[in-house]
């Protein structure tokens, strides 16, 4: 949606790495905004910005322990949570005028997926040992070991490509049926469309978190074939 994307920030060009850049910075600083309020006044009785943040890291700590476990879910809160609400936040762009979803660009969700992809795989082999989390990648029946390492191989890096297309084609496919509403109806507000698109925004946040908590989970403990 070019004639929206640069409203605001057309006096830094149109180089589309620039609008990347600043819209992910801006979808950080709501974050970092929204926590800061959340833990600015902490009260016992939570109200406000604590209320509605302590409900969704509850949520998340929930969903990660009936994916997971709840050790692992405690322990990669940070990682997942921090995911989540950025993700969120990147994705509900797409309903401002005048600016771009940062989450509708593939470099940025490639590089979300890339960062998942090496954290598992490091914190499975500091879990495991390199040796057997190697070894894991073989499967439990040794005579087919030749054939599944490889399989195996190609079915974790295509969780690259699972994690990055799956959320930038979601928003992306967002971004234009908002146009699509908007060149059909430009003088109606489309409340239904941006309470679809809200909804996506969620949806998509919940699924990159619950596939890392998912794949953390089996790294770790080396039962990707029980999920």
């Amino acid at each position: 949606m070019e004639g929206r994307i640069w409203l605001f920030f057309g006096f830094l060009g149109h180089d589309p790495m620039v609008q990347l850049v600043v819209h992910t910075l801006f979808a950080a600083t709501l974050a970092l905004i929204v926590a800061r309020l959340a833990t600015k006044n902490l009260q016992i009785v939570p109200s406000g910005c604590q209320n509605v943040m302590e409900a969704v890291v509850s949520g998340i700590l929930y969903i990660g322990s009936d994916v997971a476990s709840e050790k692992v879910a405690r322990k990669y809160l940070t990682l997942a949570g921090s995911l989540a609400i950025f993700i969120f936040f990147g994705n509900l762009l797409e309903i401002i005028p005048g600016f771009e979803p940062p989450t509708g660009n593939v470099n940025l969700t490639l590089t979300l997926a890339l960062i998942v992809f090496l954290y598992y795989h490091y914190e499975g082999i500091k879990a495991q040992g390199l040796g057997h989390y190697i070894a894991h990648f073989a499967g439990p029946v040794k005579w087919l070991a030749p054939l599944m390492f490889p399989v195996e191989v190609l079915s974790h890096f295509s969780r690259i490509i699972s994690l990055a297309f799956r959320l930038f084609g979601n928003i992306k496919g967002d971004d234009l049926f908002l146009l699509v509403l908007l060149m059909l109806a430009p003088y109606v507000f489309p409340l239904a469309g941006f309470a679809l698109m809200t909804f996506s925004a969620m949806l998509q946040a919940f699924v990159f978190m619950v596939l890392t908590y998912v794949y953390i989970y089996g790294a770790v403990t080396g039962q990707e074939e029980a999920l």
